[in-house]
């Protein structure tokens, strides 16, 4: 038996600087999940990951990703894609240079 469809987004990451970005419904992509397009239809999913990977110009790597809807847009179910909301983790910079004080 299939598995049941679950919410997705899109995400890739940055052709130049290899940031995590998130596709949105103006099929641009955003540094901020937030902004992505929850997808909640499996073929309405699959045709804007198409749309999404013909953008090779612009990102590298798109997939589905599971998210729930939460208070502020799409949230990541997952702890990989949790952990790429927050950017890179070798040094403070990017996403994370506001979090910085604590260092």
């Amino acid at each position: 038996m299939p598995r049941q469809f679950t919410p997705k987004v899109i995400t890739a990451n940055r052709l130049l600087e290899g940031d995590a970005v998130w596709f949105t419904a103006q099929d641009t992509w955003s540094g901020d999940i937030n902004d992505a397009e929850f997808l909640t239809d499996e073929a309405h999913a699959e045709l804007r990951l198409l749309q999404a990977q013909a953008q090779a110009s612009i990102i590298a790597g798109a997939y589905l990703a599971d998210a729930k809807q939460g208070e502020n847009g799409p949230e990541p179910t997952h702890f990989r894609e949790a952990f790429r909301t927050r950017g890179p983790s070798n040094y403070p910079h990017g996403k994370q240079e506001g979090a910085a004080e604590f260092l």
